[in-house]
């Protein structure tokens, strides 16, 4: 009887885990064939030199060499760094404040929730088009409103600074979004007990949101990181990576490598090295958030 009983057990195990990894399938299927495939793909193609039309040959770690010691892409990583160092701390310091308003219950709040999120459902490539035009140095809507002429796309100085306000503007909708939903997680009791025991405005933020908020914290960071390093749309619209390489970020870069110069092999080299500084900047921050997330409330 006990042997049965066994066997029994152990055929529910193996039918419980049979219809688990059969409801998996279609996910597992989509993560090999439109993540870790293509993944390989690339790394693949950064051995090969290969020009989209004639035959592709193994060239080893030739375009390794070419590009870690090209100045053009080496350019286009500080970029891209001083690109994300600008959006990612303004972005999520204009979502947390609009959150913090918008969770309080305001008139017009349901309005503002909406409009804060239109932006970042519209298409990128779109929107670039519109601010081009709202940022134009002679017939452009921002430069009539001041009344004065500035090359907002074409002055070196102010390029990038112009396309972060603009990729700022189109993600603080995402932002705003999760701490709201954050925020609006934090248990009623917590926050009244907070302010039983005497803690204000400013301090039931700083002391009690802020620390509940580390997991939304964690997860906003991580996204909007990979989002910057990977800006494109913006980019293609506005500026096209100038002028004078200002805005030539690593993912414009490897655009032009790949459809312009037609060097799909380099292209492929910069992609692999872009996925390499997303990923330690990933766990980096997984470990700095590992012991200061807290998930459940008892």
């Amino acid at each position: 009887m006990a042997g049965s009983g066994v066997a029994r057990r152990g055929a529910i195990r193996r039918r419980n885990a049979l219809t688990g990894y059969s409801l998996l399938a279609p996910s597992l299927f989509g993560v090999v064939c439109f993540l870790l495939l293509p993944v390989l793909v690339v790394v693949w193609l950064s051995f090969q030199s290969w020009d989209l039309i004639g035959p592709i040959s193994y060239v080893g770690l030739d375009n390794y060499r070419s590009v870690l010691t090209d100045g053009v892409f080496g350019n286009s990583l500080l970029v891209t760094l001083v690109f994300v160092a600008l959006v990612v701390p303004i972005q999520t310091a204009i979502g947390l404040w609009a959150a913090t308003f918008l969770t309080r219950g305001l008139p017009g709040s349901a309005w503002f929730r909406t409009i804060y999120v239109l932006p970042w459902i519209a298409a990128p490539l779109a929107l670039g088009v519109v601010w081009k035009w709202i940022l134009a140095p002679t017939d452009g809507a921002l430069n009539t409103l001041i009344g004065q002429r500035i090359e907002w796309l074409s002055d070196p100085s102010l390029a990038l600074p112009s396309v972060a306000a603009v990729v700022i503007w189109t993600n603080v909708g995402y932002v705003t979004l999760f701490f709201m939903a954050g925020l609006l997680n934090i248990p009623d009791q917590v926050l009244e007990a907070a302010r039983i025991d005497g803690a204000g405005g400013m301090s039931l933020f700083w002391q009690i949101k802020l620390p509940l908020l580390r997991p939304t914290m964690f997860f906003v960071l991580v996204t909007t990181v990979i989002s910057a390093f990977q800006v494109f749309d913006q980019v293609y619209a506005l500026t096209q990576g100038g002028p004078a390489r200002t805005t030539d970020v690593v993912a414009a870069r490897i655009y032009y490598e790949a459809f312009s110069a037609f060097d799909l092999g380099r292209a492929a080299v910069m992609a692999v090295v872009l996925l390499v500084i997303l990923v330690t900047i990933t766990l980096a921050q997984q470990l700095y958030f590992r012991r200061r997330v807290t998930y459940e409330m008892e």
